[in-house]
Formats: structure tokens, sequence, C-alpha cells
């Protein structure tokens, strides 16, 4: 018989992963969006970079943890694609890649909990 209680936090360990894999994911949009270069940062938004950051955002939810080794990796697969696309500019391309891929500490400083005064 299995023991419920093992079961149980088991089960809300893997929650926990998730939650903070769609917390990590969700900071690196409101960042990218809202950060000190947010402004910028909507202003160059194409139609093909909201999709590019959707689908890092979405491969980013499903990793169980995310590093900075894992977040490039994610972001260089993705823009893989893109660079094969003829309508997308190149040089307008790599200023985007650039731009996510710069967001790292930020995003790190900004979801890390703050830690309470005793």
């Amino acid at each position: 018989m299995v023991n419920s209680k093992t079961n149980k936090k088991s089960m809300s360990v893997g929650k926990a992963i998730g939650v903070g894999a769609s917390v990590a994911a969700l900071s690196a949009a409101a960042y990218l969006l809202f950060g000190p270069e947010g402004k910028k940062n909507r202003k160059i938004i194409k139609g093909w970079s909201v999709k590019m950051k959707g689908e890092i955002i979405e491969k980013l939810e499903k990793a169980k943890d995310v590093t900075e080794p894992i977040y490039h990796k994610v972001v260089d697969e993705i823009s893989s694609k893109y660079k094969k696309m003829k309508n997308i500019d190149p040089k307008e391309l790599e200023e985007v890649i650039g731009e996510i891929k710069k967001h790292w500490k930020g995003m790190i400083k900004g979801s890390k909990p703050k830690a309470k005064k005793k």
C-alpha cells in the first residue's frame, strides 16, 4: 500500500516546481515589456517577435529547472527557427535576441523572494 503522506508530499513538490517555472517565465515576459527598458522594447515589438517570445516562455514553463545556460539554450533553439524565415530582418532579429538574453539577471533578481527582517 502506498503511504498517502509520501504521495501528497511528492505531489506538492511537483506542483511547486511547476509554479516556480511558471513564475520564471512570467517574470521574463513582464521584465521584457515593463522593465527598465520596457518602453523601448514595446516599440520594437513586431508580430514575429511576440510569437517568438511566447514560444520561449512556453518552453521555459515546461522546464523543471531554469538556469542561465538553459535559458540561453532555449532562446537559441527558438530563435534558430526565426533565422530561417525570409520576411524577418536578420539585424532586427539579432537585436531582439540580444535584448532577451540580457534580461536573465534582471529576471532572476525580480523573481527572488525578499528576505524577511527579524
